[in-house]
């Protein structure tokens, strides 16, 4: 799916630090024409990719160029990890030498290219990223707005553009110099062709399917398809659906129509409340109440 960023013309990309406490969960398989790099700052996130499961921890830099789809579909309760985008326009504005033709690439041959950095090279990357946060937005709104705006009528925003414009392509060459001096460390499973149909399965259906419709769409018996799942994707496939139930939970919120949390909670394919308050409370620490109220008081 060729995912829309919705980037005015006066940015020439978007940063921003994401958090599983407060980012709710977008785990559709997706590409963008921005070239995208995430930096790991803290626990570990998991994404799909190529057919393949990729796991990346601390002060691991990664990539997904244009025609890369990929997918998260888990991450840890402390995970924190920087986003950011590149339009193309910034990238041949950029990248004219030599040393830099493979950020010009549409996709990389080794799947997700990814690299952890030396503690210098992390550092030295870190700061730079938290200094081009100075004049963002509000962390709260970016990490309910997945950084661009998921499902909503949010314009990404920073006070100083210009400055963050120049940062950006400072912070582009800087990660393609810093990954030289890595080393590669994920090593990716190749998830079974039933366990690949399962993932499209669930991200094509509007409410996740309960798991023996599943096991009957992928072919296989739905004792095998949950120790398959659970063994290659490092989660029980029930956590994920339910993964996939709260983020369609933060996609009917943003509707203009303003539903309530109930009716939010059952279009997302809850079968109650009290089983949405404990998912909830799983994924973020604390109940729904405080974060649903601030940011209908936020996007009003």
């Amino acid at each position: 799916m060729l995912e829309n960023l919705k980037l005015s013309p006066g940015y020439d990309g978007f940063l921003f630090l994401a958090e599983s406490v407060r980012n709710p969960p977008v785990l559709r398989p997706h590409h963008h024409v921005e070239l995208e790099i995430n930096l790991v700052v803290q626990g570990t996130i998991t994404y799909v990719a190529d057919g393949r499961r990729y796991t990346f921890g601390q002060r691991t830099l990664l990539w997904f160029f244009p025609a890369q789809e990929h997918q998260l579909v888990d991450r840890t309760p402390d995970a924190r990890y920087y986003v950011a985008v590149f339009k193309p326009a910034l990238i041949r504005r950029s990248c004219r030498g030599s040393a830099y033709a493979g950020l010009k690439r549409q996709s990389h041959p080794d799947g997700v290219l990814n690299t952890v950095l030396e503690p210098e090279s992390y550092d030295l990357m870190k700061k730079t990223m938290d200094a081009l946060m100075e004049g963002s937005l509000d962390p709260d709104i970016l990490n309910r707005e997945a950084g661009y705006g998921y499902q909503s009528n949010f314009v990404y925003r920073h006070a100083d553009p210009d400055g963050l414009n120049a940062g950006l392509h400072h912070l582009l060459l800087l990660s393609w110099r810093s990954r030289e001096s890595g080393r590669v460390l994920s090593r990716p499973v190749a998830l079974h062709p039933c366990v690949r149909r399962a993932l499209a399965h669930l991200a094509a259906e509007a409410d996740p399917v309960d798991l023996p419709t599943l096991a009957r769409a992928c072919g296989v018996s739905p004792a095998y398809l949950s120790r398959l799942f659970a063994r290659q994707m490092g989660q029980p496939l029930s956590q994920y659906r339910n993964a996939l139930r709260l983020g369609r939970f933060w996609e009917a919120m943003a509707r203009p129509d303003r539903p309530t949390v109930t009716e939010a909670v059952y279009a997302a394919g809850f079968g109650s409340y009290a089983q949405f308050y404990k998912v909830y409370r799983q994924a973020y620490g604390s109940g729904p109440r405080a974060s649903v109220r601030a940011g209908v008081k936020e996007t009003n």
